[in-house]
Formats: C-alpha cells, sequence, structure tokens
C-alpha cells in the first residue's frame, strides 16, 4: 500500500504544473486524499483535500482559485493541478492518504522562480 507522486519541476512565475499521485494497494475513491507542501524551515501544511464516495473538496485560502484537486477513479490517481504559481509555492509537495492509517508519499519538489 502507498503513494508515488510526480510532476514537480521548475517552473517561471505565473506557470502551471499539474502533479499526480498514483496509489497502489488501495482504491482512492474510498479514501480522503489530500495534498501537502512543505518550505524550507516551515510546517508541513495543507493545501487541498478531496473527500471519499462523492469527492467534495477543500482549499487552503493561499490557493484558492489557483489550485484544482480531482481524482481519476479509473487510474486510481489524484491530481492537483496548480495555475498561476506563485515564488511561495515553492516547496515540496506530498500526497497523503487518510484513514485508519495514514500513507504518506516521497514528496515531489516544486520551484517557481525567474
Amino acid at each position: 500500500v502507498h503513494v508515488v507522486e510526480s510532476g514537480g519541476g521548475l517552473v517561471q512565475p505565473g506557470g502551471s504544473l499539474r502533479l499526480s499521485c498514483a496509489a497502489s494497494g488501495f482504491t482512492v475513491s474510498a479514501y480522503g486524499m489530500s495534498w501537502y507542501r512543505q518550505a524550507p524551515g516551515k510546517e508541513r501544511e495543507l493545501v487541498a483535500a478531496i473527500g471519499s464516495g462523492g469527492g467534495s473538496t477543500d482549499y487552503a485560502d493561499a490557493v484558492k482559485g489557483r489550485f484544482t484537486i480531482s481524482r481519476d477513479n479509473a487510474k486510481n490517481t489524484v491530481y492537483l493541478q496548480m495555475n498561476s504559481l506563485k515564488p511561495e509555492d515553492t516547496a515540496v509537495y506530498y500526497c497523503k492518504r487518510s484513514g485508519w492509517r495514514t500513507i504518506w508519499g516521497q514528496g515531489t519538489q516544486v520551484t517557481v522562480s525567474s
């Protein structure tokens, strides 16, 4: 049972990236899934979350209107579409599965810089 993030990289301010969280050993639609990020010297913080089943979503104020979390049940993958990126979005982004046992991925680096 694990999740693997991908899609990070270096992007200029105002650009876009799409992160992927591929799950193995469980069905993403059966669990709450979320994206967190951790910048150097800062605590890990919640960015976006999607609920099980119907998939209600929630976002941190800092990313509302710019980021979108979604889920592809056929691919068993959760995505984070990030638009209008800012330098302060630079961080390692982690995927998390909630539930009876929390599962974290290894993270993917996002760097926003000109």
